[in-house]
């Protein structure tokens, strides 16, 4: 699927939205990690100069440049110099599952919950709204999403939910899906690279697009909050295999040796 999407678009304006009077360095480069992890930002992408960055997000230039440093200090960006130069995304072997996989684990199980019922409260409300919104060639929009490529497949339930997030005709609510997306929207894929767990979503998807082609509000409602409750379970899975993997490469080194007395 081209790189240049509405939803792409959206992801991208997400991830480069003001971050306030408490903008720090940490939270701008938190930000971009976000975007990366969620596929917004892909391997290769230029980023927005440090002034730009900077005035995108409401944060000082020195800030900016701090965030910068931060993300090459970990490999996840490279400044080059010249006419074509600029600071670009850099992933081994273009793979961000990595990346993404050490942010589930790093995250407690309260807080996986946490956010899946914040993220479904929205994305449920705006299903709602959309269904009683949209009209037919909203519909038909909706369901060409959900016919993606070969090799893009796992990213057709991603833009189909943006933009029936979109088609709630409500800025604010999209505005708040989009922040979401970004932060749940990345663990998601890693449910959505599972061949079984995304046939099936797709599946899914599609249930929700008769109801919204039906304007049955209620059932497109119901529909965004089972697909929130399959990933959620999928992502606790994954989070407890991590776990336990990281458990066992522990359990398997050698102990220290004893320290002589003096």
């Amino acid at each position: 699927m081209p790189r240049n999407t509405a939803p792409q678009k959206r992801l991208l304006t997400a991830v480069f939205a003001p971050l306030g009077d408490a903008g720090k360095a940490s939270r701008v480069e938190e930000r971009i990690v976000q975007g990366i992890s969620a596929g917004a930002l892909a391997d290769g992408d230029r980023l927005p100069t440090e002034m730009e960055l900077a005035a995108s997000m409401g944060v000082a230039t020195v800030t900016a440049r701090e965030a910068l440093a931060g993300l090459r200090s970990r490999g996840l960006v490279e400044t080059r110099r010249g006419r074509e130069g600029g600071t670009f995304i850099t992933l081994p072997s273009g793979d961000r599952s990595v990346l993404v996989r050490r942010r589930l684990t790093g995250m407690s199980r309260v807080e996986l919950r946490d956010l899946a019922i914040h993220y479904a409260a929205i994305a449920a409300t705006a299903a709602e709204l959309a269904a009683d919104a949209a009209d037919r060639e909203d519909v038909e929009a909706l369901a060409q999403l959900l016919d993606a490529p070969e090799g893009s497949s796992n990213r057709a339930v991603g833009d189909f939910l943006l933009e029936l997030a979109a088609l709630s005709q409500s800025a604010r609510l999209t505005r708040e899906y989009v922040r979401l997306h970004t932060e749940y929207g990345s663990l998601l894929g890693l449910a959505h690279a599972d061949p079984g767990f995304n046939s099936a979503m797709v599946g899914l998807c599609r249930q929700i697009c008769e109801a919204v082609a039906g304007a049955d509000a209620s059932a497109a409602r119901s529909l965004v909050r089972q697909y929130v409750q399959a990933s959620v379970a999928w992502l606790i899975d994954e989070h407890t295999r991590l776990h336990s993997s990281a458990d066992l490469t522990t359990a398997e080194k050698p102990p220290a040796p004893a320290r002589r007395k003096a």
